[in-house]
C-alpha cells in the first residue's frame, strides 16, 4: 500500500446533470470532471445477472436480528438502570451503538433500493433509519445519488467526510456526530417551517421539497413528545433510547466510514484509487453490511450487500490489493491525515492494474 504525493488525474461525474456548488463547482465542470465515464471492471452478463438478484428473506432476516439485538440491548440497559448501577453506562453505550451505527449501513443499503426486493421494505426501512441515523431522508438520498455520481469530486460531493486540510476538530466532534447533529437541526426546523435551502435546492428535485418539508415535521413531533416525556416522567431515559443514541451510538459509523475513502486523491476517475476495500470480521461485516467491500459497491451500486463478497471475487484481479483488516486501514491513514493537515496536496495511491489504468 503506497502512499504518494501527485495527485492523480482530475476526475468526471458520470452522467448526472445535476446543478454546481458554486466556484468549486463550476471548477470542477471546467476540469472535465462532470459528465464523464468512470471505469468499471469487466463482469461477465450472466455473472452480473447473478449477483444483482436481490432478496426480501436475507434482508428481513437481517434486519430482524439487528433490531433484535437493539430490544435486548435496551432491556439490559433499563435493569442496569433500575438498579442505579454503574452497568448503566456500558449498557447504554452498546444500545446507542447497536441503535445509530448499524443504521448508517440500512439507510445506505435500502437507500439505493437493494436491501429488500420488496420496494416498500426498502421505503421503510429507509425512513426508520435515516431517523436513528439523524440524517433527513429525502435530502439525504438524493445527496447520496451526488455522492456516487461525482464520488470526491470537489464541489460536486458534499458527502466529503474529511474535506482538506485535515480539520481535526470537526472529525473529533462526530466522535459523537456533534457536529453531523448540529448542522442538520436548524435545517430541520428551517424546513418544517417549508424552506428548503439554496445548496438543497440544486441536487433536489423540486417535485420532492413537500417530502422533505412533511419528513421535517414528523421528526420534530416526534422529538417533542421524547422531550415532554422526559418532563412528565422527570427523568432523561425516554431521551436515552430516541434522540441522544444518534450522538452518542454514532462513533462505530465513523469509524467505518473513514475506511470508505479519507486520504484517498479527490478528483479522479476511478473508484479504485479513491475508495478501499478493507477485509472485516464477521461481526463488523454485518454490522456495516458488507460496505468494507467499497471498492466493488461504487463501482457496482446495484449489487445487494449480500453479493458484495462474491463481486469482490469476481474483479478482485483487476483490483488493487484489498486492505487485510481495519488496522491496516488506519496504519494508513491516519499518518496520511496528519500530512495532509500542512500538506493537502498529498494523499493515498494505490497500485492499480497497469492494463487498466483509468
Amino acid at each position: 500500500m503506497e502512499s504518494g504525493q501527485s495527485r492523480g488525474a482530475r476526475a468526471p461525474d458520470r452522467h448526472c446533470a445535476y446543478q454546481l456548488i458554486g466556484g468549486a463547482g463550476e471548477r470542477a465542470k471546467a476540469a472535465g470532471l462532470v459528465n464523464a465515464d468512470w471505469h468499471k471492471c469487466a463482469v461477465p452478463r450472466p455473472v452480473m445477472k447473478s449477483l444483482m438478484q436481490r432478496s426480501d428473506a436475507r434482508a428481513i432476516r437481517d434486519t430482524l436480528l439487528w433490531y433484535a439485538a437493539i430490544v435486548a440491548s435496551g432491556v439490559l440497559a433499563w435493569f442496569a438502570w433500575q438498579a442505579h448501577s454503574l452497568w448503566a453506562i456500558p449498557a447504554f453505550l452498546l444500545y446507542g451503538t447497536l441503535y445509530c451505527s448499524p443504521a448508517d449501513s440500512r439507510w445506505h443499503e435500502s437507500g439505493h433500493g437493494t436491501a429488500f426486493k420488496t420496494s416498500w421494505m426498502n421505503k421503510a426501512l429507509y425512513q426508520v433509519a435515516s431517523f436513528q441515523v439523524f440524517r433527513r431522508p429525502t435530502i439525504w438520498r438524493w445527496s447520496h445519488a451526488r455522492h456516487h455520481t461525482d464520488t470526491l469530486v470537489v464541489g460536486r460531493d458534499r458527502e466529503i467526510a474529511v474535506p482538506l486540510p485535515t480539520d481535526w476538530l470537526s472529525l473529533a466532534l462526530n466522535v459523537f456526530a456533534l457536529k453531523h447533529v448540529a448542522g442538520e437541526v436548524p435545517k430541520i426546523i428551517s424546513s418544517a417551517f417549508g424552506n428548503i435551502g439554496e445548496e438543497e435546492r440544486t441536487y433536489v428535485p423540486e417535485a420532492e421539497w413537500p417530502k422533505v418539508i412533511i419528513e421535517a415535521r414528523v421528526w420534530l413531533a416526534i422529538h417533542a413528545v421524547v422531550i415532554a416525556s422526559c418532563f412528565v416522567f422527570h427523568s432523561i431515559l425516554p431521551l436515552l433510547y430516541v434522540g441522544l443514541p444518534s450522538l452518542y451510538g454514532a462513533w462505530l459509523y465513523l469509524f467505518f466510514g473513514l475506511t470508505q475513502h479519507a486520504g484517498m486523491p479527490e478528483n479522479v476517475l476511478d473508484h479504485r484509487k479513491n475508495c478501499r476495500t478493507v477485509m472485516m470480521n464477521p461481526v463488523f461485516r454485518f454490522l456495516y453490511l458488507n460496505m468494507n467491500y467499497h471498492v466493488e459497491h461504487h463501482m457496482f451500486p446495484m449489487v445487494p450487500y449480500h453479493a458484495l463478497p462474491r463481486l469482490h471475487e469476481a474483479v478482485k484481479h483487476d483490483m488493487p490489493p484489498p486492505y487485510p483488516s481495519s488496522i491496516a486501514a488506519y496504519a494508513e491513514i491516519i499518518p496520511v491525515l496528519m500530512r495532509q493537515t500542512r500538506d493537502p496536496s498529498y494523499h493515498v495511491e494505490r497500485p492499480v492494474p497497469a492494463a487498466t489504468q483509468a
